[in-house]
This record gives structure tokens, C-alpha cells and sequence, in this order.
């Protein structure tokens, strides 16, 4: 898929990924990202997943989100809005919790997720 990605890819994009992780699929949530991929969060770094809060490649982020989803019941997205560029996308959702979270996905010309930020408010 070349870029730039229709706005309107990018959208169904961010609804796939909320209706994944909502369906608890963690297969499907990963079949969105490249063996590849990035994704930086300070629950990573708080979960001890990666010394810098990065987490590289599909193997280590299935191992990641596996053990994060353990300790977390009754995970639940609730999508606030979509914000889209050529090439990325920011998914911004309330979650199980109520904390408003903005996820930074950027994609590879095949339009899977090679980079990823959770961004949870710093207060």
C-alpha cells in the first residue's frame, strides 16, 4: 500500500486495533504490526519489558502485552476519536480505568504498525 495511506484505511485501522484489544485477541492485535515494530510505553518500562520502555520486535511485544494482560481485568477501550497523517495514526481512548490515553501508530508501506508510543497524561 503506498503512501500516503487514505485517511479513511487509517480510521478503520484505529477502530481494528480498539475492537481487538476489546475482543482480547492478542493474535489479532499483533497481525497489525510488523515482525519489526517498536513500541515505547512507561508501563513497559514500569513492568520491567525493556530497560528505555521500548520494546522491539512482534516476539518481545507478545511477551510484553501477555504479561501485562495478566494482571489486568476486564480490559476495555472506549474509542474518543481518531487522528490521522500520511502515515500514521493516533487512536485516542478512554480505558477499563477511565485514564485517557493517545496511541501513536506509524505504519510501513504495507500498512502494518512498525512504531508505536502509549502517551497517558503526566499527572
Amino acid at each position: 500500500m503506498p503512501l500516503p495511506f487514505p485517511a479513511a484505511d487509517l480510521e478503520a485501522l484505529g477502530r481494528d486495533w480498539v475492537a481487538a484489544w476489546n475482543a482480547g485477541d492478542l493474535e489479532r492485535v499483533l497481525a497489525l504490526y510488523a515482525d519489526d515494530c517498536e513500541m515505547s510505553s512507561a508501563v513497559a518500562l514500569r513492568l520491567g519489558a525493556s530497560p528505555d520502555g521500548i520494546v522491539r520486535g512482534k516476539d518481545a511485544l507478545r511477551r510484553y502485552w501477555a504479561h501485562a494482560l495478566s494482571l489486568i481485568t476486564g480490559l476495555h477501550f472506549t474509542l474518543i476519536d481518531i487522528f490521522v497523517s500520511p502515515d500514521s495514526l493516533v487512536v485516542f481512548y478512554s480505558n477499563e480505568r477511565g485514564h485517557k490515553i493517545c496511541e501513536y501508530l506509524r505504519l510501513n508501506a504495507a500498512g502494518l504498525i512498525v512504531q508505536g508510543s502509549a502517551n497517558h497524561l503526566g499527572h
